[in-house]
């Protein structure tokens, strides 16, 4: 389930998810296990499209699609990591 999202759109949506974690005091904790997770990850976007049902109560679809495809790409998934962990004004 590959929805084609624009890079722009998911920025936006990763702004919103750090500045959240940051604020929960776990964006560094996050940033973290995503890394260390590396490839399995994966699993992780598995999880999310069988969730999804349960998710979509709580975080819209396009969320979810954009979570999933971040765990899916390691090449965004490191990109979000890099967001969490630029310090951001304000």
């Amino acid at each position: 389930m590959n929805l084609d999202i624009h890079q722009d759109t998911k920025r936006q949506i990763w702004l919103v998810w750090a500045e959240n974690l940051r604020r929960w005091g776990i964006g560094e904790w996050v940033a973290a296990a995503l890394e260390a997770a590396g490839p399995l990850t994966v699993l992780g976007a598995q999880c999310v499209y069988l969730g999804q049902p349960l998710l979509r109560l709580a975080v819209p679809d396009y969320h979810l699609n954009v979570l999933a495809q971040t765990l899916e790409e390691p090449s965004q998934s490191q990109a979000f990591v890099s967001l969490l962990r630029e310090e951001l004004p304000g």
